[in-house]
């Protein structure tokens, strides 16, 4: 990230650190943002990758109308998480019927490094994430640049995996990560395996990065066992803690990202003291290239 360019924003965009994200001051999702106010949000989430707005209360149907001006918006296959009338949302939350912890993770694959909707034909463009209630100790999220993990690769790296394909499952990560739920055989109907270039190049700003996660299964062309084993290497390899940005969430607060350049987790928190609830969309984006 080069933090003397020029964006020309009508809001105030603060570095969260020296080579990822920026939080955003003066913009109240909730009153609805213009045309202009968004082109300038989508040149600052383009350049710092991830961007934080603080403290806000935002509705539920306002959030999937800003979710909305990125491009279409998911609606995720399972559907047992869908929330409050709108299939674009995505609830993640272990609260019980009267808003106590219920001691159930609602998804353990949030845990693990990975890019939202890589597991699509279409992948996933920006996610954006409300926090309506958050853990006191625990439940962070992390994120990391692969636009550096790429570029810090050696020469002898690069040439390794210019031209390899990873086939990317959900019902793979779903099963290793949180079987005690799986995905039903509907839903695994739905979303078939698909296979994506190891190294991409983003569709906006022409740059190279990783692509990968812990969606990615396999490597076409390779032996199962060889190919998982390359998987684990480079995803390990990936992170640097200098190209990582770590969030302490604040109730109210919203950060989209850019999927297509970062990888993303969740900490651990204990989900039979600790209550957590985020709401979450996909937008859709495109074919990786």
């Amino acid at each position: 990230m080069n933090s003397a360019v020029d964006l020309r924003l009508p809001f105030a965009a603060r570095p969260l650190t020296e080579h990822l994200g920026a939080e955003i001051s003066g913009v109240r999702l909730a009153d609805g943002v213009s045309e202009e106010v968004f082109r300038a949000i989508y040149r600052a989430w383009l350049h710092y990758q991830v961007l934080l707005f603080p403290p806000q209360e935002l509705p539920p149907d306002r959030q999937v109308k800003f979710a909305r001006q990125f491009g279409e918006v998911q609606i995720h296959v399972m559907n047992q998480y869908h929330a409050d009338g709108y299939p674009e949302l995505y609830r993640l939350s272990n609260l019980d019927e009267n808003g106590n912890p219920n001691g159930r993770h609602p998804d353990k694959g949030t845990l693990e490094w990975h890019t939202d909707g890589s597991w699509r034909r279409v992948t996933g463009q920006a996610t954006i994430i409300y926090g309506e209630v958050v853990a006191e100790s625990g439940g962070e999220t992390h994120f990391c640049d692969m636009y550096g993990a790429y570029e810090r690769l050696d020469a002898a790296w690069k040439a390794r995996v210019a031209n390899l394909r990873a086939v990317h499952s959900l019902d793979f990560s779903r099963t290793r990560r949180h079987g005690e739920d799986p995905m039903t055989d509907a839903q695994r109907l739905e979303t078939p395996p698909v296979d994506h270039p190891v190294v991409r190049t983003h569709p906006d700003t022409g740059r190279r990065c990783l692509y990968l996660g812990d969606h990615a299964e396999y490597i076409v062309g390779m032996p199962y066992a060889e190919g998982r084993a390359l998987i684990e290497e480079i995803n390990a390899l990936a992170i640097h803690p200098d190209l990582t940005y770590e969030h302490r969430w604040r109730p109210g607060e919203l950060i989209v990202w850019d999927n297509r350049c970062l990888m993303h987790r969740a900490t651990p928190y204990d989900p039979s003291t600790q209550r957590r609830v985020v709401r979450r969309c996909t937008v859709l984006g495109q074919v990786p290239a």
